[in-house]
């Protein structure tokens, strides 16, 4: 239990320490609030919002910035499109290592099921979202809202995991199906953000340069030196690129393919996802809650570890940035966004995973019933983090974005349900 707390600890009492601080500022003093979050740091012409959608953003006042520059790198900016790039890497990092190596969690067969339950998960809470808007909130409400289908798709995949353990114990295995579902639903979420939550006008020529950079920092880095020292025990080309370039050749890769991202009209904070596979990494994945992880000393596993601490306070300030909704501001999005994670989810995971285990003979972890799919996929309603973020890039800032982010930050009542939902269904817990 203590690597989970401790997980937990790392990438989200910050994060929730955040929301709650911007909850209590936004009600309180609004304006003061909003002034802060779009503050234009830096007005130039190469990164940042376009002037006329931050002025919009910013609100009254925007008048005293006036000039002639066509961006503004604001502090909303720089946090949810620049930073938040590291938190996405760790993501993809986990991603990468659960299908790539040779232990990854998303190899085989083991990971058939799970990946039928993933994808129940996803369009069980897009069916309800956009069929509760159409056929109950009406045509008008649907037009408003369809552009945020994504939100409740996301599955926050260190609180889902933590009460995961509360609901089944930690030895259950349904703890472990839960913990590949949610590495899929990362997978899949980072995929609907690039491809139908473009931050601008598409320009798929810059992506050339995201591309070019991942070849360059791999061959030059990472495949060359292992090249140049076949036969050699001492294997000194890959220690000398290891210890005196270490991650610098990978941070500037990772830079020009974040401006390519930028300049292609992708979302720039999956601007590192080209660059995480080249760099040099173990040759097992242990999970991303195992303790033996933090033990490697793979160039992958070291610059995560880095990353650690960083990151931590940028979730706090992705929460304080993006979560400060005003209660008044709750409507039609938050009850659809609420729907779909507490409804969809559920029943998604439960058809499809069904599905997988029986129709297609794929089965189901020894120890673990279909009712169990029922109740995972109560847990994996925990929204949250990912569903926050893309109520940020599917509206514009509003109404709208705010009702739906007050659903993404009510995701956190699944929890309830799922612990009641364990009793009803009478798992029964185990221990490690």
């Amino acid at each position: 239990m203590y690597r989970v707390w401790n997980y937990v600890t790392n990438y989200s009492l910050l994060l929730i320490a955040g929301a709650l601080i911007a909850l209590i500022w936004a009600n309180i003093d609004p304006h003061s609030y909003h002034h802060t979050v779009e503050y234009p740091i830096w007005f130039n012409d190469l990164i940042g919002l376009d002037f006329e959608y931050w002025a919009k953003a910013y609100g009254e006042g925007y008048e005293k910035y006036g000039g002639d520059s066509e961006k503004v790198l604001s502090f909303h900016y720089l946090v949810n499109d620049l930073l938040m790039a590291f938190f996405f890497a760790i993501a993809a990092k986990e991603v990468w290592e659960a299908i790539i190596l040779r232990d990854g969690a998303l190899r085989g067969k083991k990971a058939a099921t799970p990946l039928f339950a993933t994808f129940g998960g996803m369009a069980g809470p897009v069916a309800v979202y956009l069929g509760l808007a159409y056929f109950v909130f009406g045509s008008d409400t649907y037009d408003a809202v369809a552009r945020g289908w994504a939100i409740p798709t996301a599955t926050d995949i260190a609180f889902s995991y933590l009460v995961g353990r509360i609901v089944f114990g930690a030895g259950h295995p349904a703890v472990r199906f839960l913990l590949l579902l949610a590495i899929a639903d990362d997978a899949a979420g980072l995929i609907i953000l690039a491809v139908f939550y473009p931050s601008g006008e598409l320009a798929p020529v810059w992506l050339l340069l995201s591309l070019g950079a991942a070849i360059g920092v791999f061959a030059l880095f990472n495949w060359l030196p292992r090249r140049l020292d076949r036969g050699d025990q001492d294997r000194r080309w890959s220690t000398w690129a290891r210890h005196k370039l270490s991650f610098w050749p990978y941070l500037i890769a990772g830079a020009l393919s974040w401006y390519g991202f930028a300049e292609a009209g992708l979302h720039p904070a999956l601007g590192l996802l080209p660059i995480v596979p080249t760099i040099p990494h173990a040759d097992r994945a242990f999970g991303i809650f195992s303790e033996a992880e933090q033990y490697l000393t793979d160039l992958l596993n070291h610059i995560e570890h880095m990353l650690k601490l960083p990151v931590e306070f940028v979730l706090f300030f992705f929460g304080l940035l993006n979560a400060g909704v005003e209660f008044s501001s709750i409507g039609d999005p938050t009850w659809l966004v609420l729907a779909g994670l507490l409804i969809g989810k559920p029943f998604g995971v439960l058809l499809f995973g069904w599905i997988g285990a029986r129709m297609l003979n794929l089965g189901l972890p020894q120890g673990m019933r279909i009712v169990d799919l029922f109740v995972i996929g109560c847990v994996a309603a925990i929204g949250f983090t990912v569903s926050l973020f893309i109520a940020a890039v599917a509206f514009e800032p509003g109404p709208v974005q705010d009702a739906a982010k007050m659903g993404a930050l009510f995701s956190f009542f699944a929890a309830v349900v799922a612990v009641l939902a364990g009793r009803l269904a009478r798992v029964e817990k185990q221990t490690a």
